[in-house]
């Protein structure tokens, strides 16, 4: 199937410093192209994979599952670990639980994490019931397209479908018992408003990480896909600035001057 046109993957070349951008669940790259941009545009190399199933249409993402979708990133954190010195990991939604188990098992091959809204849990009333609702109910209503700002669209399937929902579920539950693992410097950021994501999935990621350098930022102005919603520009500027202070890159090559 062919890609949905803004779905495709971005890779950009530049310097020392690697950053890998995990998309969520029904998304795909476009959700992060402003973000990648912005940090290529800055020197830094940036990979944005997209995810098995995603970016096409929704029938094919009931083929595959959250084992498809962590060995992409993986697969990608591995190829900028070969080419730059430090590599750090964002992720937006289910990215962000991606990103979470990246760094738990690649510990401290990852230099530091910045999260956008993380999913911790899927927490429709329907998900117990997934492991027999798969086999009679293909697909529900879509996620895509949270976003408070106006003429803002995100490229998403307006179906989610049922057997990769429930995978998404496993998962999930997967990444919340490792997070006790994950050690880098955090960057949380998410909206208090998210039709998506509740607050508590974030309250819970930061209880159980054992991250001892931790921001955690609230986006005022946005809802779920706030990488293309209001609070962008503070996003970009606050992840750069996160790797400029780690990486030492100062103007160079990563802090930045926005706050």
């Amino acid at each position: 199937m062919p890609v949905l046109p803004g779905a495709e993957p971005f890779r950009h070349d530049g310097g020392e410093i690697g950053v890998l951008l995990c998309h969520g669940f029904t998304g795909s790259p476009q959700s992060l192209r402003p973000w990648a941009e912005y940090l290529a545009e800055r020197g830094l190399t940036v990979s944005v994979p997209l995810l098995p199933g995603h970016g096409t249409r929704w029938q094919d993402m009931q083929l595959t599952g959250w084992q498809d979708w962590y060995a992409e990133v993986d697969r990608a954190l591995r190829e900028l670990l070969d080419r730059c010195e430090k590599v750090f990991v964002f992720g937006l939604s289910m990215g962000g639980a991606l990103s979470l188990r990246l760094a738990a098992k690649h510990g401290d091959a990852v230099s530091g994490l910045v999260l956008v809204n993380p999913a911790n849990k899927v927490h429709d009333r329907l998900a117990v019931v997934l492991p027999v609702a798969m086999h009679f109910v293909r697909s529900a209503p879509g996620i895509a397209s949270d976003i408070a700002k106006p003429g803002s669209d995100e490229v998403g399937y307006d179906r989610v479908p049922t057997r990769a929902a429930h995978s998404l579920r496993k998962f999930l539950q997967l990444v919340d018992a490792e997070l006790p693992q994950v050690t880098q410097p955090l960057l949380l950021l998410h909206s208090p408003q998210d039709h998506v994501v509740p607050p508590a999935d974030s309250a819970r990621i930061l209880a159980r990480v054992s991250s001892t350098d931790v921001t955690e930022t609230l986006l005022e102005q946005s809802y779920h896909v706030a990488t293309l919603d209001h609070d962008a520009e503070r996003i970009f500027a606050d992840s750069l600035a996160f790797i400029g202070r780690l990486a030492g890159t100062g103007e160079r090559e990563g802090a930045g001057t926005g706050g």
